[in-house]
C-alpha cells in the first residue's frame, strides 16, 4: 500500500509539473507573440541608434539589478514552509533593497553618461529607476506561486501586462518618442504585472521591518549574489566594452542581432527553469533521478530550439529584411554568427536551477565566475575587429564555457559527458542536416523578394528537419510528439 501511495504521489506531482509548464510557458509564448508583433512594427519606425542608446542603459540597469533581492525568493521557494510573517519580512527587505537601488541609479546616471559620452543616457537612467520600485510587488507573489507550482492564475496577468506594454510601445513609436519608447513600454509592463500579481495571489503588501529570524533566508540569498554578479559581468561585458568604442548605430545593430538570436533562450528557457527549480528541489534526495530528468529536458529542448537557431543562421539576410526592413539589413552577418552560439547558451543556462535546487549555489557561482573571466576576455579581443568581432567572440568562447559548466555542475548529479552528448545529439545533428538542405535550396533559387524567399526556405527547412528526425532519431521524435500533445508520460520525464 505504501508503494502504491508513493506511485500516486509521483503521478500527481508529475501532473502538477506538466500543468505548471503548460501555463507558465503557454502564457509566456502568447505574451511574446503580442510583444514580437508590436516590436517588429516599432523597430521599423525607430533607428538602430535608438537601440544603441537603450543598450547602454541596460548595462547599468542589469548590473544594479543583481542586488534586487531575488535570491530571497529562491530561499522562500526552497524552504519547507513559509509563514505569513516571513513573507512580510521578505517584502520589507525587498522594499529597502529596491528603494536603495533606485536612489543609487539616480546618483550614478551622470557618471554613466560621461563614460559613454552620451548625455541622453543620464536622462534615460533616471526614469528607468521606476522599474526597481515594482520588483517587491512582483517577486513575493512569484514565490507564493512557485512553491505551489501554480502558474495558471497569473497567466492572464502576464498577458494583460504584455498587451499594456505593447500598446505603449506602439503609441510611442508612432508618436515620435524615439528611444523613450523603449523606456516607457517596459515600465508600464512591470507595474501592470505588479498590480495584477498582488490581486490574483491575494498577497497583502504590508511590510515588516522586524528582521529577527531572517538570517537563514538572507544568507541563502546572499550566497546567490556572487553567481548573479558574475553573470551580470559575463552578459553585459560586450555592451560595456563596445559602447565606449562603437557608435550607437553599430552598437544598435549588434544589440538587436543579439536580441533576435537570444529570443528563445532568454524568453522561453527561464519559464521552464522557473518550473524546473522547484521540481528538481523535490527530487534532490534521488540524484540519479535528477540526472536522468535533466538529460531528458536537454534532449527535448534542443530538439525544439536547434532548428530555429540554425535556421536563423542560414536565412539571416531574408529574415532580417523581412522582419525589420531594408535599413536593418547590415544586421544579417551578426545574426548568422550569433545564432550558431545559441545552442550552447541554451544548454549552459539549464544547469543553474539544478545546482540551486540541490543546495549548491556555490557551483552556480563558480560557473558564473568562469564566464565572467572568459567572456570579457573574448570581447576585449573581438572589439579590435569592430562590432562583428563581438559576435565572433560569442561563437568562439561560449562552447568552451558550456564544457566548463558541464564539468562543474554535472558532477554533483552524476552527469557524464557521454550522457550529455547523447542527449544533445538528435536536435543538433538533425538541425545541421536541415541547415545543409536550406543552404542548397537558397543557392538554387532565382533572385526573389526577401519575404517570398523566406516563405520558400522555411517549409523546406521544416520538411528537411522532419525527414532527418524520422531517418536518424525516430524514437526521439516520438517522445517530442508525446510531449507536445501531452499524452501520458512518466513523471520522471518532466523536468
Amino acid at each position: 500500500m505504501g508503494l502504491q501511495d508513493a506511485d500516486a504521489n509521483d503521478a500527481g506531482f508529475g501532473a502538477r509539473i506538466r500543468s505548471a509548464i503548460f501555463w507558465r510557458s503557454g502564457s509566456q509564448i502568447l505574451s511574446q507573440v503580442i510583444s514580437w508583433g508590436v516590436t517588429l512594427a516599432v523597430i521599423r519606425l525607430l533607428d538602430p541608434a535608438d537601440y544603441g542608446l537603450f543598450a547602454m542603459t541596460q548595462v547599468i540597469l542589469n548590473f544594479a539589478t543583481f542586488l534586487n533581492g531575488y535570491g530571497l525568493v529562491s530561499a522562500l521557494v526552497q524552504s519547507d514552509s513559509v509563514e505569513p510573517h516571513r513573507l512580510r519580512q521578505a517584502f520589507g527587505i525587498m522594499l529597502l533593497l529596491n528603494g536603495s537601488l533606485a536612489l543609487f541609479q539616480l546618483g550614478i546616471a551622470p557618471l554613466a553618461a560621461d563614460y559613454y559620452d552620451q548625455p541622453m543616457v543620464a536622462d534615460l537612467l533616471r526614469v528607468q529607476a521606476l522599474l526597481y520600485l515594482s520588483t517587491p510587488f512582483i517577486s513575493i507573489p512569484e514565490a507564493i506561486m512557485g512553491r505551489a507550482l501554480d502558474f495558471k492564475r497569473p497567466a492572464l496577468v502576464n498577458l494583460i501586462a504584455a498587451a499594456a506594454s505593447a500598446a505603449v510601445a506602439l503609441t510611442g513609436a508612432v508618436s515620435g518618442w524615439g528611444v523613450w519608447t523603449l523606456v516607457f513600454a517596459p515600465i508600464t509592463g512591470f507595474w501592470v504585472k505588479a498590480a495584477g500579481y498582488v490581486i490574483v495571489t491575494g498577497f497583502r503588501p504590508i511590510p515588516s521591518f522586524d528582521l529577527r529570524g531572517t538570517g537563514a533566508m538572507v544568507a541563502y540569498g546572499a550566497s546567490l549574489l556572487g553567481g548573479q554578479l558574475f553573470w551580470i559581468v559575463q552578459s553585459q561585458a560586450d555592451i560595456f566594452i563596445g559602447g565606449r568604442v562603437l557608435e550607437p548605430h553599430q552598437l544598435g545593430l549588434y544589440a538587436e542581432a543579439l536580441f533576435l538570436t537570444q529570443i528563445f533562450v532568454s524568453k522561453f528557457v527561464p519559464p521552464l527553469n522557473d518550473v524546473a527549480f522547484p521540481a528538481y528541489a523535490r527530487m534532490q534526495k534521488d540524484v540519479s533521478r535528477v540526472s536522468w530528468s535533466f538529460c531528458k529536458a536537454v534532449k527535448l529542448l534542443l530538439l525544439l530550439t536547434c532548428p530555429i537557431y540554425l535556421g536563423m543562421a542560414v536565412t539571416s539576410e531574408s529574415l532580417v529584411e523581412t522582419l525589420f526592413g531594408q535599413k536593418w539589413l547590415d544586421m544579417a552577418p551578426f545574426v548568422s554568427i550569433l545564432a550558431l552560439a545559441m545552442p550552447f547558451m541554451t544548454l549552459q543556462v539549464m544547469f543553474a536551477p539544478v545546482s540551486n535546487a540541490l543546495g549548491r549555489p556555490g557551483t552556480t557561482a563558480r560557473v558564473a565566475a568562469a564566464g565572467a573571466v572568459l567572456m570579457p576576455a573574448a570581447f576585449l579581443i573581438g572589439i579590435r575587429f569592430g562590432a562583428i568581432g563581438l559576435a565572433w567572440a560569442w561563437l568562439a568562447a561560449f562552447p568552451v564555457l558550456t564544457v566548463i559548466t558541464a564539468r562543474l555542475a554535472g558532477g554533483p548529479m552524476g552527469l557524464r559527458f557521454a550522457d550529455l552528448i547523447r542527449a544533445a545529439a538528435p536536435g543538433l545533428g538533425c538541425s545541421v542536416l536541415m541547415a545543409g538542405a536550406v543552404i542548397a535550396a537558397n543557392m538554387l533559387l532565382p533572385p526573389l523578394p526577401a519575404p517570398i524567399r523566406l516563405a520558400i526556405l522555411v517549409p523546406i527547412g521544416g520538411l528537411a528537419y522532419l525527414g532527418a528526425l524520422l531517418l536518424c532519431a525516430r524514437g526521439t521524435f516520438k517522445e517530442l510528439v508525446e510531449l507536445l500533445v501531452r499524452r501520458r508520460a512518466p513523471a520522471q520525464a518532466i523536468a
